[in-house]
């Protein structure tokens, strides 16, 4: 799929982006920024307390299912019910969004709008026109334009700048793109939506300072689990050559991917990485009691319902994919450290920029405590995500999927 846009992407984003806030249809939050180095990763922490602060009917909208009478597990009918309310009483921008907006539509069934809250600039999505839910599972459409973004934003940066500079383009001038599914994903709206980041705006002022995209970190290797004694190999796909782990405090999968896969390949691996991440949720769901176990959900139907929350990301070269157990985390006081009877910090709301070493805080008083001490930034991941536990199994992925 190549897109069509009539111009180049992006100078599409990058004037859209400097109209609507000139004209004020979007609000650009700055955030402090620092560089925190913890468990052998450099993660960007922002501070934003603008984000707070925004109108009640603006705010996103609960993903969360209809109570089920199972603290374990939901089933389709449930989320079924619950989607047809928010598309009856929630607000939702991607249907018919302003012009101001509006980037450009790539048919037949996505639209590119910006992010009207952004706190890193040219920030813009790819949604689907008619509304299909956040919590099923991506269509091949879905990755075919998503994929095309990718690509067309790098070719197109590297024939700005020349063919000397493309070395360095492959890092600097990327998008990251990332998706959040399932209600303890992180996700703000229920409308189907993946987001895209330029990476040397992610950079901004941190350039110089040690940060840089995990997924552009990884080496070739295999397909693999980050387990607490290392990581562990799958048997790589005949369209995939594999690559390894990131290094992050939670589970998560990784493979590579080539210029050259078509939009089938790509939907392949996702599916392949996902379907490890259900098989890993299963495990860790097996070991314990139902009200300890991960929320899942039954799709018994077989009507595409993410059975687990997880965050997607990608690049050009790189797919990365984490199954997630709680959307918030908080900060815990250290026990003895004299810190007997201090009140946690937070909920501190985390999504798929983690995937890109990113986190978000609206408070001072957790901005000081994560930058004073980094061990409780991987705390934050390893409570959201599942644990670092070699008793995980993930072998092949589920034949249903």
């Amino acid at each position: 799929m190549r897109l069509d846009l009539g111009n180049s992407i992006i100078s599409l984003v990058k004037a859209k982006f400097a109209s609507a806030k000139l004209d004020g249809h979007l609000i650009f939050s700055s955030t402090e920024l620092a560089i925190v180095r913890a468990g052998g990763l450099s993660y960007q922490l922002r501070y934003c307390p603008a984000l707070s602060k925004k109108r009640e009917w603006e705010k996103p909208v609960s993903l969360s299912p209809t109570p089920s009478p199972s603290p374990s597990a939901v089933t389709a009918a449930e989320l079924t019910k619950k989607d047809d309310e928010a598309k009856e009483t929630k607000f939702d921008p991607f249907l018919d969004p302003p012009q101001a907006l509006l980037v450009a539509e790539i048919p037949p069934g996505h639209i590119l709008v910006l992010n009207k809250y952004p706190v890193i600039p040219n920030h813009f999505i790819l949604a689907t026109k008619a509304y299909k839910d956040q919590r099923k599972l991506l269509e091949q459409d879905d990755l075919a334009a998503t994929w095309a973004c990718l690509r067309a934003w790098e070719a197109e940066d590297g024939e700005e700048h020349g063919a000397e500079t493309r070395g360095q383009t492959q890092h600097d001038k990327r998008l990251f793109a990332f998706f959040n599914s399932g209600e303890d994903s992180g996700a703000s709206q229920p409308h189907r939506h993946i987001q895209f980041l330029p990476v040397d705006d992610m950079e901004g002022d941190a350039a110089g300072q040690g940060w840089r995209l995990p997924l552009d970190e990884a080496p070739p290797g295999s397909i693999r689990m980050e387990l607490a004694n290392g990581t562990r190999q799958c048997d790589p796909d005949d369209h995939t050559t594999s690559r390894s782990s990131l290094g992050f405090p939670l589970v998560h999968f990784t493979a590579p991917l080539r210029p050259s896969l078509a939009p089938c390949d790509v939907h392949d691996i996702y599916m392949t990485l996902y379907g490890r991440a259900v098989s890993a949720v299963r495990a860790y769901n097996a070991d314990r009691p139902a009200q300890d176990a991960i929320k899942t959900v039954d799709d018994g139907d077989g009507q595409g319902w993410s059975e687990i929350s997880y965050n997607l990301a990608l690049t050009t070269s790189v797919m990365a994919l984490c199954p997630r157990r709680a959307e918030d985390a908080y900060v815990e006081p250290r026990a003895g450290q004299g810190h007997e009877g201090t009140a946690r910090l937070g909920p501190i709301s985390l999504n798929g920029t983690i995937l890109a070493a990113n986190l978000m805080v609206k408070s001072e008083a957790e901005w000081a405590a994560l930058r004073a001490d980094g061990s409780k930034l991987c705390d934050l991941l390893a409570t959201v995500g599942l644990p670092l536990d070699d008793r995980l199994q993930w072998g092949s992925p589920d034949s249903r999927l």
